[in-house]
């Protein structure tokens, strides 16, 4: 077990060391999450990443958050458009997943995607998709923490896994496994 926080042999708190981190990473990768592709822009200028920051964040005004590097080529297009899509991926899209995962991705032309009513990309064979207005942006470091109002949703009409990370890879759940009867 990593310490949280080391103790002198007189019982006191010593001073700590900057957290390294890849040794962040490596702990929050023990925290599995749902893989979604954040899509933007308009005909011309659309584009999208894979994101697994993803988080619902309220009911009641439904809002969601994402946090985006702050040098990522989706961020200028998203701040023009001020909207996005949250696509939830199924089991079958962890090649698409890996396609807007690096600095030099996919374009959005090469995947089946659709238009919103407000113009914004929704990708077809998505498991669901929110769609938001920008709301809000705030600075969480070498990243940005977008929360985004949903003003549209959908999911799809068929039954399937959704595509999930895990300590550094892409997984789907295991189907065997029951499900815990809850008290």
């Amino acid at each position: 077990m990593i310490p949280v926080q080391p103790l002198s042999q007189h019982g006191r708190h010593l001073p700590q060391q900057p957290v390294d981190g890849r040794a962040l990473r490596t702990v929050c990768g023990n925290f599995a999450t749902g893989v979604t592709v954040i899509t933007t822009g308009g005909p011309q200028d659309g584009a999208a990443t894979t994101v697994n920051s993803f988080t619902s964040v309220s009911l009641d005004p439904p809002l969601v958050l994402f946090c985006l590097h702050r040098q990522s080529r989706l961020r200028p297009v998203l701040q023009r458009s001020r909207g996005f899509v949250v696509n939830f991926l199924t089991r079958s899209q962890e090649g698409l997943a890996w396609k807007f995962a690096g600095r030099e991705s996919a374009q959005l032309t090469e995947v089946p995607h659709h238009r919103s009513t407000t113009g914004l990309p929704v990708l077809t064979e998505a498991l669901a998709f929110l769609e938001c207005r920008l709301a809000e942006e705030y600075d969480g470091g070498d990243h940005a923490i977008l929360v985004g109002e949903v003003t549209a949703l959908g999911t799809s009409t068929e039954e399937t896994d959704p595509l999930v990370f895990y300590k550094g890879a892409m997984r789907v759940l295991d189907t065997d496994v029951p499900t815990p009867s809850r008290r």
